[in-house]
């Protein structure tokens, strides 16, 4: 499983304005699950506009830009960021500080129970 840092952004709802995050995700070996954030995000495209989906929630999942506009153009709100994640993505925009005021540090993002959705899939196999 790799770790990665990614852009995450609930679409279902929203259109281009719904919750949205920069931190790290782990992905199972195909790449076809994400986890972040006490979810697991399938692959799988959706007339809302995701690329990912949990539960009927239709979530865009992609790298970062390194010109750090994240966001759809169309999009707005600020972009929650892991505290964890700060250093990377400022070294990967090639920037020496965030952006206030498109960005907002954050401290509860939450370890995903990787193997907890993995108990769950694998109990309908039985």
């Amino acid at each position: 499983m790799a770790k990665l840092l990614r852009y995450i952004e609930l679409k279902t709802g929203y259109e281009d304005n719904g919750p949205a995050w920069i931190g790290y995700v782990t992905t199972s070996r195909t790449g076809r699950t994400v986890y972040f954030n006490g979810h697991a995000l399938g692959k799988g495209s959706s007339w809302e506009g995701g690329n990912y989906s949990e539960n009927g929630n239709s979530y865009w999942v992609s790298g970062v830009k390194k010109n750090g506009k994240d966001r759809h153009w169309a999009g707005s709100g600020k972009v929650l960021i892991e505290a964890a994640a700060v250093a990377e993505y400022l070294k990967t925009i090639g920037a020496t500080s965030l952006d206030k005021s498109r960005l907002a540090v954050t401290h509860s993002i939450v370890q995903t129970d990787i193997e907890k959705f993995e108990r769950l899939a694998n109990a309908g196999l039985r």
